[in-house]
């Protein structure tokens, strides 16, 4: 039996596949909240925090008619309709009362734009997004990168598959006590200069608005970026795309780093001009390379990137993790406290600039 809205309760509809454990989490934050689950109206996963579930699961007309009336009773939606574009628009049509959906994706303004909804109607709610909870599984990756660059991860690679055994030993470089620039010094950013620190790599970045930060040695814009490129061991992309950002690491760029450098990306493909980042792995210039975004994805079949021996292929999956659920669910409890306290959400997708 469904619950429905009533006008002294918030009423929150959970949209997508979650585990029971979390949605009773969400149930505790607050007594006077009603939280509307129907686990038969969403697609199973497929794997930990797969938040669009089977694409072959089907409802029926009954079902379909269920998931949209529950959905249309609430003022808060836990992710997405249907995890998609499509999905948010028609509730944003068909749910008068809607004040937020939280979403689960970091980079939610994408489908956010994509939903073509106007103006006027993306201003009668808030939309929020999970930005934050993929920051530690992305800095761990970008930690896996370095060190695989540092200590010719791949050359061993390839030396085992050949059953090669050097006669001359080659040495690898030492983390401890290198440099890393981080372009984007924003959650994923500073977390990602956490687990350097503690690696006990020396660290400076970029941040659009330039001040000073704890554990950072020097914070510039992108004007500055190419002097602080001179001095770094390892470059590190946590950037999302954005017309500001788009193709930043082009050919000037890559030419005012050290050769040697490790390259790493965790941001947004289309930050790198991928011609001139191959042009840089092929002179030397980047010693190894480790992406897990892509100006185009999936990855071209043709794209030279995929047999590249400096390159390390992700299939933008870096930032999937086991835990995800739990820690999405951990961000939307706590948002969910500030929202029925009356206090200003965080990271609200700017209906604007869709950021």
């Amino acid at each position: 039996m469904m619950n429905i809205m009533t006008t002294d309760e918030l009423t929150i509809a959970i949209a997508v596949p979650l585990e029971v454990e979390h949605v009773e989490r969400i149930r505790a934050v607050d007594p006077t909240i009603t939280v509307l689950y129907e686990p038969d109206l969403l697609p199973p996963e497929r794997f930990p925090a797969d938040h669009s579930g089977d694409p072959a699961f089907q409802r029926t007309p009954e079902q379909e008619e269920r998931y949209w009336s529950m959905l249309n009773s609430a003022q808060v939606l836990y992710g997405f309709p249907n995890e998609s574009p499509s999905g948010l628009e028609r509730i944003a049509r068909s749910n008068p009362h809607l004040q937020w959906i939280h979403a689960m994706a970091a980079g939610a303004g994408g489908a956010v734009k994509a939903s073509g909804l106007d103006m006027e109607t993306l201003q009668k709610f808030k939309v929020t997004t999970s930005a934050g909870v993929h920051a530690l599984p992305l800095a761990e990756f970008a930690a896996l990168g370095i060190l695989n660059g540092f200590k010719r991860s791949a050359e061993l690679a390839q030396d085992q598959a050949a059953r090669i055994w050097p006669e001359l030993r080659t040495p690898t470089k030492l983390v401890n006590g290198s440099r890393i620039v981080i372009t984007g010094l924003g959650e994923i950013g500073l977390e990602t200069a956490r687990v350097a620190r503690a690696l006990g790599m020396r660290v400076s970045g970029t941040k659009r608005t330039v001040q000073p930060l704890e554990g950072i040695e020097e914070v510039a814009d992108n004007d500055g970026l190419a002097r602080l490129l001179a001095d770094a061991d390892a470059v590190v992309n946590t950037l999302p795309g954005t017309p500001y950002t788009e193709k930043l690491f082009d050919r000037e760029v890559f030419s005012a780093m050290k050769p040697g450098t490790v390259f790493v990306n965790v941001g947004r493909g289309t930050v790198v001009d991928e011609a001139a980042l191959l042009e840089a792995l092929d002179s030397g210039q980047v010693s190894y390379a480790c992406l897990d975004v892509f100006a185009v994805e999936p990855l071209p079949q043709d794209s030279p990137l995929w047999t590249h021996p400096k390159v390390m292929v992700s299939p933008h999956t870096s930032a999937l993790s086991a835990a995800e659920n739990r820690l999405i669910a951990d961000r939307f409890c706590a948002n969910l406290r500030t929202f029925l306290d009356g206090g200003e959400l965080p990271h609200i997708v700017d209906p604007v600039h869709f950021y």
